[in-house]
């Protein structure tokens, strides 16, 4: 169906996983350390230049291809074939019921056929997957299927991307979808291993903010909120007149003056408390549910100074900074101080990295 839209086909060769965020690229690999258990082998993040990427698409090709190519030679792998992801917002996904026990080009048909009726677009203009997901729920004659589009300019861009580094794509997953593997790992961490729980997941990137409701393994709810870890790079630079690779660098390693924290940071982390309060609440009036058992905060922000305890206290729910490597093995030439700080931000990086071990 497609060379590239490869969600859903397991790939078992030797690559590492690359996430193309707003402001960075980041890059993770994993090896198998023997009896079941992973080590992480190597990891990275390399800065993008400003507006190369824009609203998750690739805006200058020639710089985001430059910094792949810094960020693998930092790296420092012999690696060349990678896991890539589409934002969300790029990939239309459906779930179809067919009759069971269809041959594989028959399969094929009718999710073409299925397809032209919720995709908005020619299929010839789109990359396209699927994938059969059980027993439809009504009847045991028929099957679930999971489809997956998305505009191949989308997937040309990254694809060029890659090459253009001189690496190989040999999946091209959905950012959702690379993170909920990595959630799998830090569910395991929860009490009863977060079994009929909700969960919610916080996104915080550079400009949004990226709500999702877990339950059992599904995403329950989605919520995107214009709000992110720039706002407080923007107070910075607006109270000391910094510029932004100073506010930047200050907002990472601190040397700020004393009355930083009371009169920039705690604001901002009131107000990112309270879109995430916001956010429950769309949650509660739009669903069935009532409560929500933990908040997991991810993204570059989450680790922005006692932001975790500010949530705690303004919405009554545990949460936590997400680290999906905490019952990882960790290689040697790794920093783990460093690896735990960075860890909520390479929650893609790290789902994708994990294709490597897909039976």
């Amino acid at each position: 169906m497609s060379a590239y839209l490869d969600i859903f086909t397991p790939k078992t060769p030797p690559l590492f996983g690359m996430d193309i965020s707003s402001s960075s690229i980041k890059m993770v690999e994993m090896v198998d350390a023997g009896k079941g258990a992973i080590r992480v082998e190597r990891y990275v993040i390399e800065p993008l230049a400003k507006d190369a990427t824009l609203d998750g698409n690739i805006a200058n090709l020639e710089a985001v291809a430059d910094a792949v190519q810094r960020a693998w030679k930092k790296m420092a792998t012999r690696t060349k074939n990678m896991a890539m992801a589409l934002p969300t917002a790029a990939v239309i996904t459906k779930k179809i019921i067919v009759p069971a026990g269809l041959r594989e080009e028959d399969l094929e048909f009718q999710v073409e056929s299925e397809a032209n009726q919720y995709i908005p677009f020619a299929l010839e203009e789109v990359n396209l997957d699927f994938q059969v997901v059980g027993p439809a729920p009504s009847s045991p004659e028929e099957v679930e299927v999971l489809i997956a589009a998305s505009r191949k300019e989308k997937v040309d861009d990254r694809v060029a991307v890659a090459q253009a580094a001189g690496l190989k794509v040999l999946c091209l997953d959905v950012e959702s979808y690379a993170m909920q593997r990595s959630f799998e790992l830090i569910q395991k961490q929860l009490p009863n291993e977060g079994l009929d729980q909700n969960v919610v997941l916080v996104d915080i990137g550079a400009n949004i903010m990226n709500i999702t409701v877990m339950r059992n393994d599904q995403s329950v709810y989605t919520r995107e909120q214009p709000f992110g870890g720039a706002q407080l790079t923007q107070d910075i630079m607006r109270v000391y007149g910094m510029s932004q690779e100073e506010a930047e660098a200050a907002k990472r390693s601190g040397g700020l003056p004393e009355n930083y924290e009371s009169e920039v940071l705690r604001p901002f982390t009131e107000n990112a408390a309270l879109e995430i309060q916001r956010a429950m609440q769309f949650f509660f009036t739009s669903t069935p549910y009532n409560s929500v058992d933990h908040i997991l905060l991810t993204g570059g922000s989450a680790v922005i100074p006692g932001l975790d305890d500010v949530v705690t206290t303004r919405t009554q729910v545990n949460t936590m900074i997400a680290n999906p490597f905490a019952s990882m093995a960790i290689s040697p030439r790794i920093q783990l101080k460093k690896l735990v700080s960075d860890a909520p931000s390479l929650m893609v990086a790290c789902g994708l990295a994990l294709r490597r071990f897909d039976p």
